[in-house]
């Protein structure tokens, strides 16, 4: 009865990424909370237009790569093709939503930091954490193109937009295989999203005045 009465999930429009945009669980999700505050934008526009994107290149027989902190590893559109991190993506929103939001990664950050913050105030997260909640697998590994940086992604990356929590659990709009918005217990939400290097992104309407 108590997870009833604490419940809180806010409504946001959904967007299924499987059948268009295999890996673009990040841009989705991005676009996912662009609706909800009446921004007219589809995916492709955002993927097309303000996502920074790019590609692997082989060198000798060793595979080198972008850096997801500055751009999406590879295309949204691709299968085998990667991700990006909070950077990335706060990067794009500021381009879009103009001078009435702030934008912030708030990478490092714990959940409840985030419900209070955001969720609280009826605005919803974009939220990193892992495939279905699976286990954080480590690897592969590739070195930047830009510093020859050996990098190491975790595999089951996945992002996905915090909706609302209850007693135990958090609601997410998860663009994966169409689950819609989906309840998963607290305890292995922290856990992957600690795995994922606890990325978030926020945003705030900025206050009028002093």
């Amino acid at each position: 009865m108590s997870d009833k009465q604490k419940k809180v999930c806010i409504n946001v429009p959904y967007i299924d990424q499987s059948r268009l945009y295999p890996t673009g669980c990040e841009s989705v999700s991005t676009v996912m909370l662009l609706q909800f505050l009446g921004v007219h934008i589809t995916v492709d526009e955002f993927i097309q237009n303000y996502l920074e994107k790019k590609s692997f290149e082989e060198r000798g027989g060793v595979i080198y790569g972008p850096d997801p902190r500055r751009y999406f590893c590879g295309s949204p559109y691709d299968e085998e093709s990667f991700g990006c991190y909070a950077p990335v993506i706060r990067c794009a929103l500021e381009k879009i939503i103009g001078e009435d939001y702030t934008v912030t990664d708030e990478t490092g950050m714990t959940t409840e930091y985030l419900i209070k913050k955001y969720i609280d105030q009826g605005m919803p997260v974009i939220y990193w954490a892992c495939i279905n909640m699976r286990d954080p697998i480590v690897g592969p590994q590739w070195k930047l193109l830009d510093t020859e940086e050996v990098f190491t992604w975790i595999s089951n990356e996945h992002c996905m937009l915090l909706v609302g929590y209850d007693e135990g659990g958090y609601y997410f709009n998860d663009p994966y295989e169409n689950n819609g918005c989906i309840r998963y217990p607290k305890e292995i939400v922290e856990d992957r999203h600690k795995a994922q290097h606890m990325q978030a992104v926020g945003i705030a309407r900025k206050r009028i005045g002093k």
